[in-house]
């Protein structure tokens, strides 16, 4: 039963899916690139990383953290809203999960959108709805498709694909299974036996439904993908 569990392994699918569609030879940005997990994907084109490199995996400690975060190789250390580089010289920018750590986004799409040439790809992926993460580096907790539509037609693109990754239920079931960790953390009170097996019949229950689910990612998702071509 895999209900709640495939928000990751969903959205590294989409993006390599899309990185290799892209042309050989194309130069593309890895904006707030972490730890560089996409990297692997961009072996017939020319890759080039970047971030702010402040975050060490403990934060502030408020919230969820990583415990380590390794950035080592990056191109480019720089704030991501003014990026050394020339207007129009990238072919394609990859930003994933990266909006919800910005305190002003826009200001970070008018910089991506100013590094992209006329024709190129803008490869975006956020949460719609997320609990608090790289604290103190976390400004909102997610992004609709009202969102993404009105400012990237502000900003001159065309959407040529915006896709829902999960659904209602399977969001629920997302915070479900992660229950038991909050409710040690923060009460020091995990579920006993007879909790785990409502927990159990909740997320089979959300398990049907999320199969034979019609457009509930209209009400919330794990997040959202856009793909988007500057005119």
């Amino acid at each position: 039963m895999l209900v709640g569990l495939t928000n990751e392994t969903t959205r590294q699918d989409w993006v390599k899916r899309v990185l290799s569609g892209l042309p050989a030879g194309w130069r593309i940005l890895d904006a707030g690139a972490g730890e560089q997990p996409y990297r692997q994907f961009c072996g017939h084109l020319r890759y080039v990383s970047q971030d702010f490199a402040k975050y060490d995996g403990k934060g502030d400690g408020i919230g969820k953290h990583m415990g380590k975060w390794e950035q080592q190789g990056l191109d480019i250390i720089c704030d991501i809203t003014s990026i050394p580089e020339p207007d129009g010289s990238f072919d394609a920018v990859l930003c994933t999960e990266v909006l919800e750590h910005l305190p002003d986004p826009l200001a970070a799409l008018r910089e991506l959108t100013r590094l992209l040439r006329g024709g190129g790809i803008l490869i975006l992926t956020a949460p719609f709805c997320s609990w608090v993460h790289f604290s103190p580096y976390f400004y909102c907790s997610g992004f609709s498709r009202n969102f993404y539509e009105h400012w990237l037609g502000v900003f001159g693109y065309e959407i040529v694909e915006l896709k829902y990754n999960g659904n209602f239920f399977e969001f629920l079931a997302q915070e479900l299974r992660r229950l038991r960790t909050v409710a040690r953390d923060y009460v020091g009170q995990p579920p006993g036996w007879l909790e785990r097996r409502a927990i159990g019949c909740l997320l089979r229950f959300l398990d049907r439904l999320s199969r034979t689910d019609q457009r509930s990612h209209e009400l919330a998702a794990y997040g959202i993908f856009v793909r988007a071509v500057k005119k």
